[in-house]
């Protein structure tokens, strides 16, 4: 059976929303003019980056080698259409730590990217986009 995730959106003004999960966790997305949360596309990018990073620090974990250091780097490239989707996305592992050597980080980056990462897997699928609507209530309305 398939898992459901939810995340309510709720507009905060301006083009500034806050998320939040089922557990309540929160997340500020913002592409207003004075950015206080990260924009939408962004958070795109560091969704990919944290869910490799989970995968990537357990993987080298399980085989003894644990991380010392360790930083994502991750460019998106986007088209200059609309809608400007990522056309390419690079992600640049950098770690280190005793005994760990690029042959190990590439194998884990490389079991992540392509086994493990739902995000990743995500961007390299077709998705079905349900879109419905519903009338909101005002503040204060019952």
């Amino acid at each position: 059976m398939a898992t459901t995730k939810t995340v309510n959106i709720d507009w905060l003004g301006e083009q500034r929303y806050v998320g939040r999960s089922d557990g309540g966790q929160q997340i500020l997305i913002d592409n207003s003019e004075n950015k206080v949360g990260v924009s939408p596309m962004d958070a795109l990018l560091a969704a990919l980056g944290t869910c490799t990073a989970y995968d990537v620090v357990g993987i080298m974990q399980k085989r003894r080698t644990p991380l010392s250091t360790y930083r994502i780097e991750v460019e998106g490239e986007r088209a200059d259409t609309t809608p400007a989707r990522y056309t390419r996305i690079t992600v640049r592992h950098i770690a280190g730590g005793e005994g760990v050597t690029l042959e190990q980080l590439e194998k884990a980056a490389h079991l992540s990217h392509d086994k493990y990462c739902s995000v990743a897997a995500s961007l390299n699928a077709e998705i079905v986009l349900d879109v419905q609507l519903a009338e909101g209530k005002e503040s204060g309305q019952g």
